[in-house]
C-alpha cells in the first residue's frame, strides 16, 4: 500500500503556473503507476494526468494537454504535476492516486490540495 500526501496548491492568476507535489510513503512506489485526479463541488472526480513506474509513459486529459506535465523521482518517492497556462476551468482539489496500472487503483484518496485560479 501506498500512503499519497499533497501539496503545492494555492491560488494563481490565469496565465500562471503552480507545481504540485505528491509524496509517497511505502515500499510499492517505484513499482506503481502514479495518477493525478481533480475535483469540483458538484461535479465527478475526473482524470487529469498519470505516469508509468519508469517516467516513460506518461497520459493527460485533452483538457490539460500541451499545459500539464507529470513527472516523477522515485529516489524521492515523489510525483510532481506542472500546472503551466492555467485557466479559471482548472480550478479543483487535486488528488494523486497509486495504482498498478491506469485503470487499477489502490483504494482510497488523500486530503487534496486546492488549486484557485482567477480570471
Amino acid at each position: 500500500q501506498v500512503q499519497l500526501v499533497e501539496s503545492g496548491g494555492g491560488l494563481a492568476q490565469a496565465g500562471g503556473s503552480l507545481r504540485l507535489s505528491c509524496a509517497a510513503s511505502g515500499r510499492t512506489f517505484s513499482r506503481s503507476v502514479m495518477g493525478w485526479f481533480r475535483q469540483t463541488p458538484g461535479k465527478e472526480r475526473e482524470f487529469v494526468a498519470s505516469i508509468d513506474w519508469s517516467g516513460g509513459t506518461t497520459y493527460y486529459a485533452d483538457s490539460v494537454k500541451g499545459r500539464f506535465t507529470i513527472s516523477r523521482d522515485n529516489a524521492k518517492n515523489t510525483v510532481y504535476l506542472q500546472m503551466n497556462s492555467l485557466k479559471p476551468e482548472d480550478t479543483a482539489v487535486y488528488y494523486c492516486k497509486a495504482g498498478l496500472s491506469g485503470s487499477l487503483w489502490f483504494p482510497g484518496w488523500g486530503q487534496g490540495t486546492q488549486v484557485t485560479v482567477s480570471s
